[in-house]
C-alpha cells in the first residue's frame, strides 16, 4: 500500500445545480404570464359587455320614450342586453377555470422542482460517502497490515529499550509516508503505550489507555483479520485533536491466529480530511446549503461551515429509510444518505446530510 491511499477527496461533479431551478423558474414565469394574459383579456371582455349592457339599457329607455314606434327596437335592445350578460358569465367562468388550471400547474411544477432538488442532493452525497467508505476501508487495511510488521511484533513480545526504539523508528517511517495519521501507538495488553511514531511531538509512552472504548474492543478481537473502527473523538493525548482511531491486535509471530500480545492503534487525522469531504460536495450557491456528516447518534462530525463539530446533534427524521429527503416545519429541505460501507468495512451507521435553506 502507498501513501496515495490517504483520504484525498476530489470535488464531486454533476450537472450544474442551477439547471433544474432555471427550467422550473422559466416554466413558472411563463405560466404566470399566461395566467395574467388570461385575466387581463377576460377583464377586457367584461368591460366591453358592461358597455354593451349600458348601451342596451339606454336603448330601452329611449325606446320607451318613443312609445309604440320604439317597441321593436326595445326587443333588439333587450336581446343585446341578454347577450352581454351571457358573454360576461362566460368570461368569468373562463377566468376562474384558467386561474385554477394555471395555479395547479404552478403547484405541480414546484413539487417536481423540489423532488428534483432533493434527489440531486441525495445523489451528490451518495457520491461523496461512497468515496469516504472506500478510503476508510483502506484505514482498516493499514492497521491490520502494520500490526504484522516484525518491529511491532518483536516490541510487543519483548519491549526492551532497543526493541522500543526500533519499533518507534519503524512507526515514524510509516508516518512519513502516510500523512493522514497523527500518530501510531503500540500498546501492551494492559493498555500501556510502549512505543509511538512521533515521540518527539507526542509524549505518550507510559500513558495508559485501557479505559478507552477502542482499546477494550481491540483487546477482544478474535483474530488478526479483525479490526476496530472507533468513533470520532477529541484525543487529549494528541493535543485534543479530532481523530478516528483504528485498532488491530498484534499477535505472536505476526500470525492472524497467533496469541494476542498487544494492540496497535492508528489515529486518523480527522478534521482536515472531514473538512475536505463536506466542502467537496458541490451544492449550488442558490441552495444555501449546509453539508454535514453525522454519526449513528446524529452527532455532527463534519460540517461545511465548521460549526457544531462533536457537539451538535441533528434531529434527523429517517422514517426507516437509508436515504431520502423531506421538509421540516420551517420549510427547510433536509436530504440524507447512509454510508453504504465498502467490502469488509461496513461503516459505523453514519449519514451524510445536506440542509438547504427554505
Amino acid at each position: 500500500m502507498s501513501a496515495a491511499l490517504g483520504l484525498k477527496i476530489k470535488p464531486v461533479t454533476t450537472v450544474p445545480a442551477d439547471d433544474d431551478s432555471d427550467v422550473s423558474a422559466l416554466i413558472n414565469r411563463l405560466t404566470a404570464e399566461v395566467n395574467q394574459i388570461a385575466v387581463d383579456k377576460t377583464r377586457s371582455i367584461q368591460q366591453i359587455t358592461n358597455q354593451m349592457k349600458m348601451l342596451a339599457l339606454n336603448a330601452l329607455i329611449e325606446s320607451s320614450r318613443a312609445g309604440a314606434q320604439g317597441a321593436g327596437f326595445a326587443v333588439v335592445a333587450q336581446e343585446v342586453r341578454g347577450v352581454g350578460q351571457q358573454v360576461e358569465t362566460i368570461a368569468r367562468e373562463l377566468e376562474t377555470q384558467l386561474t385554477k388550471r394555471t395555479g395547479d400547474l404552478v403547484a405541480s411544477i414546484e413539487r417536481m422542482s423540489q423532488r428534483s432538488r432533493g434527489e440531486r442532493m441525495m445523489d451528490l452525497y451518495l457520491n461523496a460517502i461512497e468515496l469516504i467508505d472506500r478510503n476508510l476501508y483502506e484505514r482498516t487495511c493499514d492497521v491490520r497490515w502494520w500490526a504484522t510488521d516484525s518491529a511491532v511484533v518483536d516490541c510487543a513480545a519483548s519491549p526492551t529499550p532497543a526493541a522500543v526504539t526500533y519499533a518507534s523508528q519503524r512507526l515514524g517511517v510509516i508516518l512519513g509516508a502516510y500523512t493522514v495519521y497523527l500518530d501510531l501507538w503500540l500498546c501492551d495488553l494492559d493498555g500501556n503505550v510502549i512505543a509511538n511514531g512521533r515521540a518527539d511531538r507526542f509524549r505518550v509512552v507510559g500513558q495508559n489507555v485501557a479505559h478507552t472504548k477502542w482499546f477494550r474492543e481491540a483487546k477482544s478481537l478474535r483474530s488478526g483479520d479483525d479490526y476496530v473502527a472507533g468513533d470520532v473523538e477529541n484525543q487529549p493525548l494528541l493535543g485534543n485533536a479530532q481523530v478516528a482511531t483504528y485498532c488491530a491486535s498484534v499477535r505472536a509471530g505476526g500470525q492472524a491466529h497467533g496469541v494476542p500480545i498487544g494492540v496497535l492503534a492508528i489515529h486518523f487525522d480527522w478534521e482536515p480530511q472531514a473538512r475536505a469531504i463536506v466542502q467537496g460536495v458541490r451544492v449550488g450557491d442558490n441552495d444555501k446549503a449546509r453539508v454535514l456528516l453525522v454519526d449513528s447518534n446524529f452527532r455532527v462530525i463534519a460540517a461545511s461551515d465548521g460549526q457544531g463539530i462533536l457537539s451538535e446533534r441533528i434531529a434527523l427524521s429517517l422514517n426507516g429509510q437509508r436515504s431520502g429527503f423531506y421538509h421540516d416545519r420551517s420549510g427547510t429541505m433536509i436530504a440524507f444518505h447512509a454510508t453504504p460501507g465498502y467490502e469488509t468495512y461496513r461503516g459505523l451507521g453514519w449519514y451524510g446530510v445536506i440542509v438547504c435553506g427554505a
